[in-house]
């Protein structure tokens, strides 16, 4: 199994990082694993601490459309060059974290997708450069008002809600190019969405290299590459879980916004 590092809250409120052990115990850096943080004495036991989103980045920036059937499916070819939006560090919740539906939007949806995480600033870098600069690799659930997001000439309201961005639950260094992705909704073992992130249009390496051509990356940034064919709707109740192969699985509940 590949080491999974996490970010947690430990029952006196402190937030550490740090590396789960096969017990679920954790033990602690004494700093971000992508800033040289290294391993100390303590360890947290499995009933001391709760799992946060596994970094706070300053920024997320997002790539739309870059699988082609997912193009095909919302009516709309593929970008001749990375589609950018942001999501609000705000939106951002751990595993198990639920997710609020708005009274704004009648139509909220899931999008699955493999995020990465910056270890080292990034300014126009190459993609030769650019794959040394991803440090790992989690979920991301990119939660979109639908409607919304059809409504405005922008979209920074329809993927911009608090709680609109589940993360985690953990990063791993390395990944298959050839791992699968898939979304289940509730108890169904027929997934909504599966797709080898392969079939990517612009690869992680191009990503990064490409928004780095524009904004500087900083260590902790996260980058959601794009969700493939097989987006659809939420209801409150529903539980949300989406597995890449490699990493895990990370699952949210819907309710309804207070």
């Amino acid at each position: 199994m590949a080491q999974r590092y996490v970010r947690v809250k430990t029952t006196q409120g402190h937030i550490h990082y740090g590396l789960l052990q096969l017990g679920h115990s954790v033990q602690v850096f004494d700093a971000p694993p992508w800033l040289q943080g290294q391993p100390t004495d303590l360890e947290l036991s499995p009933d001391t601490y709760q799992i946060l989103a596994p970094c706070s980045p300053s920024k997320i920036v997002a790539v739309g459309k870059n699988y082609v059937d997912h193009a095909a499916e919302m009516g709309t070819p593929v970008p001749a060059e990375p589609l950018l939006f942001f999501k609000p560090p705000s939106a951002v919740i751990a595993a198990g974290g639920a997710i609020r539906y708005p009274q704004q939007s009648e139509r909220v949806d899931y999008e699955g997708e493999l995020a990465l995480v910056i270890g080292e600033h990034c300014t126009n870098c190459t993609p030769e450069q650019a794959h040394g600069k991803i440090w790992g690799y989690t979920i991301a659930n990119d939660v979109t008002a639908r409607d919304l997001q059809k409504r405005d000439n922008q979209w920074a309201r329809a993927k911009g809600f608090d709680t609109f961005c589940p993360l985690g639950p953990w990063i791993v260094r390395e990944l298959s190019p050839a791992a699968q992705l898939q979304t289940f909704v509730n108890e169904s073992d027929q997934p909504v969405q599966s797709s080898p992130i392969d079939r990517m249009v612009f690869s992680p390496d191009f990503l990064v290299s490409y928004i780095s051509q524009v904004m500087t990356l900083i260590p902790g940034d996260v980058i959601l590459t794009g969700t493939p064919q097989g987006v659809g709707p939420l209801q409150i109740g529903d539980r949300v879980r989406i597995e890449i192969e490699g990493i895990g699985s990370l699952e949210n509940r819907v309710v309804i916004s207070p």
